[in-house]
């Protein structure tokens, strides 16, 4: 073992409490705002940059269909002005937003089983059910060189259906976590726990999102140590009218 370097025991596994994880900055709030006066302000662009230049480690975007937030054409142009990495979220039903990823190539897609006209999303994969669209799906990015992401819910037989369908990573669905932390953070992290752990064993990447903030990143991460990118928009981009985005940006990665 290198000097310095430290090891936790967690559920029976040795975890490297060194392993970097990711802050990636969803902006589609970004174009909620600039979307409801029309116009270019504020300028969805510019604040990729900046976010890039505040340090968070990459930029994510989900478009959907009515282009509500985040239009298919800002994707194309972030794209090009990026260095970090870029992640786009969506539901690969649509024709159209397979196609915007395979012309703009992102590292990253993350599938999500969207229902048309969905507000936020609220579920995983069944990756039983679906496995062989999801061998498909998944198989099309893989060929144009995208590491692909699938978005499951904390469940051990959606993780063993993930795998099974050749994902790269799976991203945990965290919002029953975030909403039972303040009640009994114990028992709303040990399923994500157990999925982790199994998701580590069959050698899946782990990312995660969905309703982590300032006050529930910080045990995630020291519960679930390797943990490979966590992605976050709406918590941050609230925090960051009262504390600055490149204030937040800090502190929200100081908790990883």
């Amino acid at each position: 073992m290198k000097q310095g370097m430290k090891i936790t025991i967690n559920k029976g596994l040795i975890l490297d409490m060194h392993h970097t994880t990711k802050l990636s900055v969803n902006i589609n709030k970004i174009a909620t705002l600039r979307n409801s006066r029309g116009g270019n302000n504020p300028d969805v662009l510019k604040v990729a940059r900046d976010i890039e230049r505040f340090g968070a480690d990459g930029i994510t975007v989900h478009p959907r269909p009515d282009e509500r937030h985040i239009r298919y054409a800002d994707v194309r142009e972030i794209k090009k002005i990026i260095n970090t990495e870029f992640n786009i979220e969506g539901n690969c039903r649509e024709q159209k937003f397979i196609d915007l990823v395979l012309e703009t190539r992102p590292q990253q897609v993350t599938l999500v089983p969207d229902d048309l006209g969905q507000i936020t999303s609220d579920h995983g994969w069944n990756t039983i059910q679906h496995q062989d669209y999801l061998k498909e799906m998944i198989a099309l990015f893989q060929r144009s060189g995208i590491r692909v992401s699938i978005f499951v819910d904390p469940v051990i037989e959606m993780v063993e259906g993930a795998a099974r369908a050749g994902t790269n990573r799976i991203e945990l669905y965290t919002e029953a976590y975030a909403k039972n932390y303040h009640t009994n953070r114990e028992k709303a992290i040990a399923p994500y726990i157990a999925a982790a752990a199994k998701a580590k064993e069959l050698r899946l990447g782990i990312n995660a999102g969905h309703d982590l903030d300032m006050h529930n990143l910080g045990y995630f991460k020291e519960q679930i140590p390797h943990v490979d990118e966590v992605s976050i928009g709406h918590a941050l981009i609230c925090d960051a009218l009262y504390l600055g985005l490149e204030n937040v940006i800090q502190l929200y990665k100081r908790q990883l």
